[in-house]
C-alpha cells in the first residue's frame, strides 16, 4: 500500500459525492459468471461504499475493508447492515474465512504486487470468483479533452493510471487479466467491458478532479490553481466516457 493511496481520507466526502457509483448491471454480470449464490465477499480497498451498496442491496454479506479511517466513516453513512467494516490494507488484513467472492472496486492497483495472488486465493473457497473493476473517467469530446490538457499542463503531464505491469492500452487483455492468466491459483479468466457515458456540471467534474490522487499529490497552492484554470476552460456542462473495465476469474480448485 502507497503512500499516495493514502491521500483519499482528506477528500472522503468529495469522494462520495463526485466519483460514480455501480450499475446494476455490474452486479448482473459478475453474479452470472459466478453461476451460483454468493452469500459472502470480501471487498479489497472499499473506499466510501460505492461498490459495497450494489452487492449488499442484493443480499451479499460484505465484509468491507479500507486502510483510511476518515473513508471508512464515509461509508458507514450509506451501508445496509449487513456490511461489517474492517480497518486494514490489504497487505495486513488477517482473515480465518473464506468468501465466496472476492472484489476490488479502482482498488486493486494500490495493492502490493508481491503475494497479491496468494492472499486473495488464500481467501476464496475453491471455485469463488474473484472480481476487479474500474477505469477511467475521461473527456469523450476531444476538443474539451484537450482544453484542459493545455490548463492542466504547467502542474502535470497527466492524470492518469498507468497499467501497473505496462500492459499497452491497445492490448485486448487489460491488467489485471493478463496477471490472473498467469497466476496457478485462478481459471477462467474473462475481461468485460459496461460502456457508460454521464454528464455533469463543469464544476461537478472539477470537484470528480479533486478525488484523484494525481492532483492530490500537487501542493496546495498549485492544486487550487490549477481547479480553476480548468473549470474557466470547461463549457457549462461536460460528458464523460466511465466505462467498467471488469475481469474475472475463478479460484482453482483443490
Amino acid at each position: 500500500m502507497t503512500v499516495r493511496a493514502l491521500r483519499f481520507g482528506a477528500v472522503a466526502e468529495a469522494y462520495e459525492r463526485f466519483r460514480p457509483g455501480y450499475p446494476a448491471e455490474l452486479y448482473d454480470l459478475v453474479s452470472g459468471y459466478a453461476g451460483a449464490p454468493m452469500g459472502s465477499a470480501l471487498e479489497i480497498g472499499a473506499g466510501t461504499g460505492k461498490a459495497t451498496r450494489l452487492f449488499a442491496g442484493r443480499g451479499v454479506a460484505v465484509t468491507a475493508t479500507e486502510p483510511d479511517e476518515a473513508m471508512l466513516a464515509e461509508l458507514r453513512k450509506h451501508v445496509p447492515a449487513n456490511v461489517t467494516t474492517v480497518r486494514a490494507p490489504f497487505e495486513q488484513l488477517r482473515t480465518d474465512a473464506t468468501y465466496d467472492l472476492v472484489f476490488a472496486a479502482a482498488a486493486l492497483h494500490w495493492t502490493d504486487p508481491d503475494g497479491r495472488w496468494p492472499r486473495i486465493a488464500g481467501w476464496l473457497r475453491p471455485g469463488g470468483v474473484f472480481a476487479s473493476f474500474g477505469g477511467p473517467v475521461q473527456l469523450t469530446d476531444p476538443a474539451v479533452e484537450a482544453v484542459v490538457r493545455a490548463a492542466r499542463a504547467p502542474f502535470l503531464d497527466s492524470d492518469d493510471i498507468p497499467s501497473p505491469d505496462g500492459t499497452p492500452p491497445e492490448e485486448p487483455m487489460q491488467w489485471p487479466g493478463t496477471e490472473l492468466r498467469r497466476s496457478a491459483w485462478f481459471t477462467d479468466v474473462r475481461q468485460a467491458v459496461i460502456v457508460r457515458r454521464v454528464t455533469m456540471r463543469a464544476a461537478d467534474y472539477v470537484g470528480h478532479l479533486s478525488t484523484v490522487s494525481a492532483y492530490l499529490e500537487l501542493p496546495a497552492a498549485a492544486r487550487d490553481e490549477v481547479y480553476r484554470r480548468i473549470e474557466r476552460a470547461l463549457p457549462e456542462t461536460v460528458e464523460l466516457t466511465t466505462d467498467i473495465i471488469v475481469h474475472l476469474a475463478r479460484r482453482r480448485a483443490a
